[in-house]
């Protein structure tokens, strides 16, 4: 449990770094640092944070909903790479005989199906078969790394695809006139607007339907849930497929929402944002509103690295900047504590154990 002090000691270490960031920014960065860095808060940085937000909050999202049923899902990483791969080469074939958005829009479809039955084979293994749960996870995340680039490899003989046609933005008549928001939010690619959506939304499955209360009892006390009737095993494998879905759709929005093309090079075109997604739910304690403003803190410091970097006025090291984000990151993780982990993750289950 966490300690009560804990929300005054994160108040206290919050004040502190506000006073010495004030501090830092009046005395020591130059006038004409300040007004560049002003000059980069415009509309253009919030849409491309949102943009950037998708593909994490969608991972964060489906960890929630393996983690809380008592499967620890840390194959994220794989999942994104599966479904942002498959995704363009589905869009790539399709895009002559069928069209440009259609070939998208199947790529995408077809994108989130790879990715949930990838979960699926690693719901089997650590549900059916009681595989350890972290192993399972890294295999995942191991096998989609190596196989992403090899079949890229295989169908474009190179590991980096050829470009191909985004989704469309969508724009809201009426309201993308709004001042600042209308423009970032309502005049954005498709899966900007999934993401707003499955943020509430799996917040009421979670904790106002049938379904989150089997979910979070399978992660707290599974044999409780047994005694009252319900299949475990069938509330964890529903659970584990819904991460997949989520993260189908983040690895398929950020390779045909944002990108246009698959890199296989290094860590693949989704260079560690499952991992984030992993620390945003924690971040968050399990609660996908949290998880959304965790992913969304570090994808807006991240679209605000790449504009620092391009700013003359700055001469600061590339290298630098580029920490800007993460070392976000780990002062979040020591402000907000302790994140209460379910009693029952990592554990496997059979009905009728004592």
């Amino acid at each position: 449990m966490r300690n009560p002090s804990t929300p005054v000691v994160a108040g206290a270490v919050g004040g502190v770094l506000v006073l010495l960031a004030a501090v830092f920014f009046t005395f020591v960065v130059p006038v004409d640092w300040m007004v560049a860095l002003y000059d980069q808060l415009d509309t253009s940085l919030l849409s491309a944070a949102l943009r950037l937000t998708v593909p994490i909050a969608f991972a964060a999202i489906g960890g929630i909903f393996a983690e809380k049923s008592g499967v620890i899902n840390i194959g994220l990483e794989g999942l994104l790479i599966v479904s942002a791969f498959t995704s363009i080469a589905v869009a790539w074939a399709l895009q002559e005989p069928m069209g440009a958005q259609t070939a998208a829009w199947i790529g995408f479809t077809v994108a989130v199906l790879a990715s949930t039955l990838f979960a699926g084979l690693f719901a089997v293994v650590t549900i059916r078969y009681e595989a350890d749960q972290i192993i399972a996870g890294l295999a995942v995340w191991l096998v989609a790394l190596g196989v992403g680039p090899f079949a890229s490899q295989i169908v474009w003989e190179s590991v980096n695809s050829p470009a191909v046609p985004t989704l469309g933005n969508l724009v809201v008549p009426g309201l993308v006139e709004i001042p600042v928001l209308g423009p970032a939010v309502f005049d954005s690619n498709p899966t900007v607007y999934m993401m707003l959506g499955a943020v509430p939304l799996s917040w009421y499955v979670i904790n106002r339907t049938a379904f989150g209360r089997w979910m979070r009892a399978s992660g707290e006390n599974p044999k409780a849930l047994d005694t009252a009737g319900v299949n475990v095993g069938r509330v964890r494998y529903a659970s584990v497929l819904l991460s997949g879905l989520f993260s189908g759709i983040g690895g398929a929005g950020l390779a045909l929402g944002q990108v246009g093309q698959f890199i296989g090079s290094g860590q693949t075109m989704v260079s560690g944002r499952g991992w984030i997604g992993i620390t945003a739910y924690l971040m968050g304690n399990y609660n996908p509103v949290g998880a959304f403003l965790s992913s969304f803190l570090f994808a807006g410091l991240n679209a605000l690295q790449i504009r620092v970097q391009q700013i003359a006025e700055l001469d600061i090291p590339p290298s630098l900047v580029q920490m800007l984000p993460f070392v976000a990151v780990i002062v979040v993780l020591a402000i907000v504590g302790k994140t209460r982990i379910p009693d029952a993750a990592g554990d496997h289950y059979e009905s009728g154990d004592d």
